[in-house]
């Protein structure tokens, strides 16, 4: 139990700051791999990462795949194409992810949902399907779930409830509410953009955001989130703001460019 008495949540990273490739190694390509590739996230492993963040969709066919993006570049929706047609694509599977990555490597999978889970029902939505993935998944590795669909993580966790959880919230999304609303949903990490710390809310380029690091605001943050029992991962600092975050007590940071930012993070 915390000093509130409120809630005792797991300690989802393993009790030392964690720095968690974006994607594998980073968005877009970086150091000769493409993005949410097993390539890259095999690469983001052998430099030490102990965690990698991966976007995860369904299929028309109720297989789960690795896909940022609703469409793919030829203007067919992810949802919309079955898993072989998905694979013609280059599409990796989540489930061969989790096959190949060493064990030891946490992931936390950023569930995505599409328009047409509101046409389905529960346990054939990306939510329904991915919780029995990520709950057998969990007697093997640590895993994270977040998603910016807080329904979505409800059933995940209705069918999973030993699963961690993160609420995603999005570019400069209110810091109150947001450590207020991890609280109500109950669940154990807050992730928070990076933009929600600004100095300057009206601050528009993400280099700008991180030069404008409100310190007093990661602090409040992070004082109310601990203890009510709760984590802070901050998603897509730069590598001098994701240092400064670490160094002020955040529980991890999601960066990009995982080359780069390992020169100037502690271990990972």
């Amino acid at each position: 139990m915390t000093r509130s008495g409120v809630h005792s949540a797991a300690d989802v990273f393993g009790g030392t700051p964690a720095v968690i490739g974006h994607r594998g190694l980073g968005r877009g390509v970086v150091s000769g791999h493409r993005e949410n590739t097993l390539a890259s996230f095999t690469a983001a492993a052998e430099l030490g990462l102990r965690w990698v963040e991966v976007d995860v969709r369904r299929t028309q066919d109720d297989v789960l795949v690795v896909a940022h993006d609703a469409v793919y570049p030829d203007g067919s929706p992810v949802s919309e194409l079955t898993a072989a047609q998905a694979d013609r694509r280059g599409a990796l599977r989540l489930s061969s992810l989790f096959e190949r990555l060493p064990r030891d490597v946490g992931v936390n999978v950023d569930l995505k949902s599409p328009i047409d889970d509101s046409l389905r029902p529960p346990s054939r939505t990306a939510a329904g399907l991915l919780g029995p993935v990520v709950a057998a998944e969990a007697t093997r590795r640590r895993v994270l779930v977040s998603s910016f669909d807080p329904a979505a993580l409800h059933r995940v966790r209705s069918v999973a409830p030993r699963v961690s959880l993160a609420w995603l919230t999005w570019w400069q999304f209110p810091l109150e509410t947001a450590v207020a609303g991890c609280a109500h949903m109950d669940v154990d990490v807050l992730a928070l953009h990076v933009g929600s710390l600004a100095r300057d809310p009206w601050t528009r380029t993400v280099s700008a955001l991180d030069a404008a690091l409100d310190t007093a605001a990661v602090e409040r943050a992070l004082s109310h989130l601990h203890d009510c029992g709760r984590q802070l991962l901050v998603w897509c600092p730069d590598a001098d703001s994701a240092r400064l975050l670490i160094e002020a007590g955040a529980d991890a940071v999601v960066v990009d460019a995982v080359p780069g930012a390992l020169a100037v993070l502690p271990a990972a």
